[in-house]
Order: structure tokens, then C-alpha cells, then sequence
């Protein structure tokens, strides 16, 4: 076999059309071999002789795409000093863009014998393992278009790949669960459909099934667990695993681009698989463990800022170029349109503390690929300090775990909510104002993937993890949740009523509020989990999404004529009304505004009122006391369409149709007066008490002074052309 001396950038196996280059980075190795893996179980070795600055390089002519590869690593195994280097484990290549096959969990992908930690252990890892393989960068994206869709037209889809696809009855057999069924034409015309502009997509990453998983009989359902940054995760590929998923993928997004679908990647930096100490030996902790790991003064142990174990070490260069080489890649190779940071707040910790202006989001900052897409922080960790909210830099946008909270407080009747609500309703401006970010930075949900569906928000009190094996220790205990009177499941009209209201609630809360909404997949008709907050180990059809029947029946009074087993609703009128919520949003810019309001009318304008007012059910202004009233659970809202101060694309001013909306978050049945000074004539547009929520056409007339009566835990939306 020819070897040439080769590059020492790019790292990882690039292909070039006659050979490929590889590239692997080391400080703590003695010596690299990169081994060619073939089909009957052997192994070609060849010894990385090239170094330039701790990276080991050669040029393989007539290595083609789909050869599996790994390195194995010569070098001290002294945990003691943080070094675990053993040639006898085969490690994956941290920039593969591609990898094979799973992990056959036992004692020889570890690199210590059990009950011996800080021993080594020799067992050959190989055939237990996974392995890199060289893909073929080369794909026709066509005439494939970013859709850059603006902030304040964004409605968000989050999704998994397996669940959302997996039974669906549109689709076939084959196609379920992967990538390939994501861009079928039947899922891509629900997100058309339902109104959204863009799908976040839970780890696609190379991610590892957890060896306790695997030994309980159960799985990493949720993918955060990666081992490959670069990869799309193997499973999720309905042909193959030698590059023939990196093709599926970009199919996958090319189709949805088509749409008009953006897709955002959620994305996790802040650890990977290896686990601590006691962990398998896989890739990054074989290469090189001191410069890609937090450890603490006793080197053997590591920092663990995220729960699972290890966290990487973000003061690292080597370690902030893989994170920015990877994201810079999925931009550019794979043309995804944003990432979404799982426990952002890891990402900013250099030393200790969260620092936001870690070298991390300097990178970013500068960065002309990777500056430019969507960038959204889940912004806390598990460590000290970890809740930042509201305190990430002026190029992010966040998820708002306030907001989510603060929306449920208000509909499961707490007191002392309205005037937080008031401010999460308007964009959270005491989150975003201060540092010069609008109110498109605050990502709006009410439910995701961590914790309870909608469903589920508003039928069970307490959370419900038995499945998940750890005696129901596991998921968070404090949901916020309600469940209107019985817990679980039921068949008692009046709860099912009140739970069908509650689900309006949210969803119309959610799409009228400033921000930028996420649904998370199968709210849009009411999926549960049967209690479970922590699904995250359930691959299965407990956390996979069940499809209404395509052949479901809606009344003429917009009641589900076919409902599922256990409850779950198998028909068509929350999708209806949710679809109809989104797209009210979309045709109304006075419900997306990029800037703050100003509580005061607009300059320029032959409009005396006030861009939004705040009025008390019988119709007058709130006042401080009103605000702080303890038993305060309603109010009315009213949004001046005719006092937008941002223009529109070309300088436009913006003109919209007003509302009033009215929140009724008490029990009881209240009557709301329509202000009298601000609009004479409005009609109803929707009414969460209505099992249709939406109104047909222009709803029923409603002049100033008049009363509205409001069922308990309703709102009910007024409109006034423009």
C-alpha cells in the first residue's frame, strides 16, 4: 500500500476523487496507527508518521468511499494524570463524517478491567465497537435554496426523526423512522399544512445507545449521547450505514428546503458519550482525554456540568475548532439552517463560572458561516449558576423556560401571575431589552420534548416514569401541570371538556404571543405519553407520535367523532384549530412585532391610542393595584394594528387589523366589558370555549360597551379591520 505524507488540514478523511487524506489530532500520543477495516473481521495498519503541531497525518491514494477505518492509539495509561491512551481499543475518528455499525456493549470496549478502574485493560475493542468511514462528499443539491425565513415569520416544529415518522399510516414500512420518511411528501405537507416554517430536529448526531439502557431492555430514545459530530446518526438511514445516511440526510433537507422548511439542528457540545470515569473508551477519551475533558484537581475524575457524566473542556482550542469546524460543516456540506444549543450554559463555562463572553461565543460572534444561521441556547446546565436565562449574547435567540412557566401558572389558576404573563405575552422585554435583542429572541413553548405533551399538561397532576425503570425517581416532580380533575385517563365528560379547553388555551396563548412560538411534535392533536415527563428511554410507541386516522369524523359542533384508545385524541378538531391559530398569526404582523411596545402611541401616526393597553374585565385600565391583586386571574388585552413602529421590508409603514384579547384563568364564568374608546365595532374570531375554537368567517358582532361572557378557563379574541 502506497502511503504519502499528506495534510495536516483538514482533519478527519477527505476524499478527494483518487485517494483520501487523513488527519487526527493528538498531544498525548506516542504513536497513531490508522487501521482499514475489512469485511472478514482483519485490519490493515499503517503508522501515522506526519506530525505538524500534535496533528498526525497521511495520504492514502485508492482508499474510496465506504471504507471503514479507526486509530488506534500508542501512548501512557496513567489515569492518575488524566492520560488513558490503549492501543488495544480501536477509537473513532472525532471529525468522521460518517460511522458504521453499533456497539456490542462488554468488558472490552472499556479501557480498565470491571472492578478495576484504574487498571488497563488490553481486550482488543475492535469487533465490538463502531468504525469510521470515508463518505463521498459530492452530492447534486440542484438548485437547492435556503428559505431564510425572517424571525417574526418563524413558527417552530420541534420533531424526532423516528417518532414523528414511525407510524405514520401515509407512509411506507421502509421509510419509517429515518431520514427519508421525514422528506415524504405526506409529512412535509402536515408541516405545510399546519404552518410551519421550520423543523427542529432532536439529535441527529452519531449518538450511543447507553450501556445501562441496553442492559434494562431499554434505549436512547432522545439521542443525547453523541460520539460523532460530524455523523449523521447510522439508525436513522433506510439503506445502509457506509455514507449511504450522509446522502439520506441531505436528501432529506433538500426536500424540505423545497417546502419552504427550514431545519435546525439540535446539537449537544457540551459532553459526549464516553461518560466519566468509568465509561467506555470510544474515541475522544483514548485520543487525547486532558485536552478534550473538564477534570477536576484528581485528575482520574471529571468535571460534570450536564448530568451525564464528563463535560468538554470549552477553554480548549482544539476542542473549540472541532465544535466550530463541525457546525461550520453541517452549514455548508449538509445546508442546515440554524442549531439549537442542548444546555447552552455548559457551552460558556471556561473555568467555573458562566462567563458570557467565553471564548465560544467569541467564535461565533466572528464566524462569516456559522454567525449567519439561527442560534438558539437552551440556556441553563445542572451546574452551579447554570439558569441564564436571558443573559446569552445578542446574536442568540433562547429558549424561554420563563415563558413556559409563567403560561402555565396563569391557566391552572395561580395567583400573583398576571403581571408576569404580561410581560412573557409581550416578549419578555426584561429578558432581551437590556442588551439590545428584540422580542424575537425569546422562543416561546408551553410543552417540548423534556417533560410533559400538552396532553398530558393538562391530565395528570404528578409525573408518571415507572416505565423508565428508575422507580419514578427520574423527570422533573415540579410540571406546573393540572389535570382538571382526574388523573390520567378518563371518561367523565366534563374533565375531557375542560382538558380540550385548556389544550385551546395553550396553543392560542402560544401563537398570540410576541415571540417566536414551538410546538412540539403531535401537540397539534394531542399525543400523550400516558404521564411519563422523561420518555427519554422509551423507543417505542409510548413516546412515538400517533396520527389522527385519515378517515376521522368531525361533528358539525367540532366534536371528535373518533377518539383513540386510552384517550387520546384520534381526530381532527384540535389540529384544525391549532392550524388555524398558527395561520392567524402568520396573516396578522401585529401579533409578531420585531420591536418592544412602547406603551404609548406611535409618532408618526394619526392614531391617538396606545400601541397596547391592559383593562381589567369590566373594562377599564389596569391599574398597579389590579396588577398585584392576588386574586387577579383575568384581564383584557388590546393590540393597535395601527401602531406598528417597524417598517416593513422596503420602509413601509405596517398597518394591521387591532384585538382585544381576554384571558379568563378563574374557574368562574365572567362577563368583559369591550372597552369603549377603543374601536367601535368588533367580531369574534375565537373562542376557546367553542369545541371549534375558531369562529367560521366573521363571528358574532360586538360593539364598544358591550359584554362578552367568558366560561371559566377561556380566552376569546376580538378583531377590528383596519
Amino acid at each position: 500500500m502506497q502511503v504519502w505524507p499528506g495534510q495536516a488540514y483538514p482533519l478527519g478523511a477527505t476524499y478527494d476523487g483518487a485517494g483520501t487524506n487523513f488527519a487526527v489530532f493528538s498531544e498525548a500520543a506516542h504513536r497513531i496507527e490508522l487501521c482499514l477495516l475489512h469485511d472478514d473481521g482483519s485490519e490493515t495498519a499503517v503508522e501515522l508518521r506526519e506530525t505538524d503541531a500534535f496533528v498526525r497525518h497521511a495520504y492514502l491514494p485508492g482508499v474510496m468511499p465506504g471504507q471503514r477505518y479507526g486509530f488506534r492509539v500508542h501512548g501512557p495509561y496513567e489515569p492518575e494524570r488524566g492520560i488513558r491512551c490503549n492501543s488495544a481499543k480501536l477509537l473513532l475518528d472525532p471529525y468522521a463524517r460518517a460511522v458504521s455499525g453499533r456497539i456490542k456493549w462488554g468488558e472490552a470496549v472499556y479501557g480498565y478491567p470491571f472492578g478495576k478502574p484504574d487498571a488497563r485493560n488490553d481486550l482488543d475493542s475492535a469487533p465490538h465497537t463502531m468504525s469510521s468511514v470515508v463518505v463521498n462528499p459530492y452530492f447534486d443539491w440542484g438548485d437547492d435554496r435556503r428559505p431564510r425565513t425572517d424571525y417574526h415569520r418563524t413558527v417552530i416544529y420541534e420533531a424526532h426523526v423516528k417518532g414523528l415518522t414511525m407510524l405514520h399510516p401515509g407512509l411506507p414500512k421502509e421509510l419509517r423512522g429515518t431520514y427519508a420518511g421525514l422528506a415524504h411528501p405526506e409529512i412535509i405537507a402536515h408541516l405545510t399544512e399546519l404552518g410551519v416554517t421550520a423543523i427542529e430536529l432532536m439529535p441527529v448526531h452519531q449518538f450511543v445507545q447507553d450501556h445501562r439502557l441496553a442492559d434494562a431492555g431499554l434505549a436512547n430514545y432522545w439521542g443525547y449521547n453523541t460520539i460523532g459530530f460530524f455523523a449523521p446518526h447510522n439508525a436513522y438511514a433506510s439503506w445502509g450505514d457506509r455514507g449511504e445516511q450522509v446522502l439520506e440526510f441531505k436528501q432529506a433537507v433538500r426536500a424540505l428546503h423545497q417546502a419552504g422548511i427550514e431545519v435546525i439542528l439540535d446539537v449537544v457540545y457540551n459532553h459526549t458519550a464516553e461518560g466519566n470515569h468509568l465509561g467506555p473508551t470510544l474515541s475522544f477519551r483514548g485520543l487525547d482525554n486532558a485536552s478534550y475533558y473538564r477534570l477536576t484537581d484528581d485528575q482520574r475524575y471529571y468535571m460534570d456540568t450536564t448530568g451525564t457524566g464528563n463535560s468538554l473542556l470549552m477553554r480548549s482550542p482544539h476542542v473549540l475548532q472541532m465544535i466550530m469546524d463541525s457546525l461550520r460543516y453541517w452549514v455548508t456540506e449538509m445546508h442546515v439552517d440554524g442549531f439549537r444549543f442542548d444546555l447552552a450554559a455548559t457551552l460558556a463555562r471556561q473555568f467555573h463560572e458562566v462567563d458570557r463572553l467565553s471564548s465560544f461565543f467569541d467564535l461565533v460572534q466572528q464566524d462569516p458561516v456559522v454567525s449567519q444561521v439561527k442560534l438558539i441556547a437552551e440556556p441553563w446546565d445542572v451546574g452551579e449558576g447554570g439558569y441564564q436565562v436571558g443573559n446569552f449574547p445578542p446574536l442568540w435567540t433562547e429558549w424561554n423556560g420563563k415563558y413556559r412557566d409563567t403560561v402555565r401558572d396563569l391557566w391552572r389558576g395561580e395567583p400573583r401571575t398576571l403581571a408576569e404573563f404580561a410581560g412573557r405575552l409581550t416578549g419578555s422585554s426584561d429578558l432581551y431589552q437590556d442588551d439590545g435583542r428584540r422580542p424575537l429572541a425569546s422562543i416561546n413553548f408551553t410543552t417540548c420534548h423534556d417533560g410533559f405533551t400538552l396532553h398530558d399538561l393538562v391530565s395528570y397532576n404528578d409525573k408518571h416514569n415507572e416505565a423508565n425503570g428508575e422507580g419514578n425517581r427520574d423527570g422533573e416532580s415540579h410540571n406546573r401541570s393540572w389535570n382538571c380533575g382526574a388523573e390520567g385517563e378518563t371518561d367523565r365528560a366534563e374533565v375531557l371538556e375542560l382538558r380540550e379547553r385548556q389544550m385551546r388555551n395553550f396553543i392560542a396563548t402560544l401563537m398570540l404571543s410576541q415571540g417566536v412560538p414551538m410546538l412540539s411534535h403531535g401537540d397539534e392533536f394531542g399525543r400523550t405519553q400516558r404521564g411519563n415527563n422523561n420518555a427519554y428511554c422509551q423507543d417505542n410507541e409510548l413516546s412515538w407520535v400517533h396520527w389522527p386516522e385519515p378517515a376521522a369524523a368531525v361533528g358539525e359542533d367540532g366534536e371528535d367523532e373518533d377518539a383513540g384508545p386510552d384517550g387520546e385524541a384520534r381526530g381532527m378538531s384540535l389540529l384544525e384549530f391549532t392550524r388555524a391559530m398558527v395561520w392567524l398569526r402568520r396573516d396578522h404582523p401585529v401579533f409578531r412585532r420585531r420591536r418592544f411596545f412602547h406603551g404609548r402611541p406611535v409618532e408618526g401616526t394619526h392614531d391617538e391610542l396606545s400601541d397596547i393597553a391592559w383593562f381589567t374585565p369590566e373594562g377599564r385600565e389596569m391599574t398597579q393595584r389590579d396588577w398585584q391583586a392576588a386574586h387577579a386571574k383575568a384581564l383584557t388585552v388590546f393590540l393597535n394594528g395601527h401602531a406598528i413602529s417597524e417598517p416593513g421590508p422596503r420602509g413601509e409603514r405596517i398597518s394591521d387589523d387591532s384585538f382585544l384579547l381576554m384571558f379568563n384563568a378563574s374557574a368562574e364564568t365572567l362577563e368583559f366589558a369591550v372597552p369603549v374608546n377603543h374601536g367601535r365595532q368588533w367580531h369574534a374570531v375565537v373562542d376557546t370555549a367553542r369545541p371549534a375554537g375558531v369562529l367560521p368567517g366573521a363571528g358574532p358582532k360586538v360593539a364598544a360597551g358591550d359584554r362578552v361572557t367568558l366560561v371559566g378557563r377561556s380566552m376569546v379574541v376580538l378583531q377590528r379591520p383596519a
